[in-house]
């Protein structure tokens, strides 16, 4: 999919960056990953929070199998079929991929709890 097409898709938002990366693209939003690119199709961002809408809505998860042949299931889900010709549906799916997009980061920065009590014990 080339970068005017997948502009196009998450102009609800306003301005995306797009970023090569293994073998697609990232699409980024406010410096926030909020969906992928691979064999040009959009995978959108999910977590815990959204990605039960999107199995509702017949998304499919993107998943590959690992080194030793399990699944593996990523957080990108396909854009819900009702979308794909309704730009006010795709735009309320676009913005739940920055909403999941930007909870991840929260959690990303984060200390975890063991951090924290080594930097309490240490007297940071």
């Amino acid at each position: 999919m080339d970068t005017a097409a997948i502009e196009d898709l998450f102009s609800a938002l306003g301005p995306v960056s797009i970023r090569r990366m293994f073998g697609g693209k990232g699409i980024y939003f406010d410096g926030v990953i909020i969906a992928i690119e691979l064999n040009d199709e959009i995978l959108l961002k999910a977590d815990a929070d959204s990605a039960p809408a999107f199995a509702a809505a017949g998304a499919r998860q993107w998943g590959y199998e690992n080194k030793a042949g399990r699944p593996v299931l990523m957080p990108y889900w396909s854009i819900p079929d009702e979308a794909l010709d309704d730009p006010e549906t795709l735009a309320l799916w676009v913005r739940r991929a920055y909403e999941a997009g930007r909870r991840a980061d929260a959690r990303a920065a984060k200390p975890s709890s063991a951090r924290t009590r080594r930097r309490s014990l240490d007297g940071e």
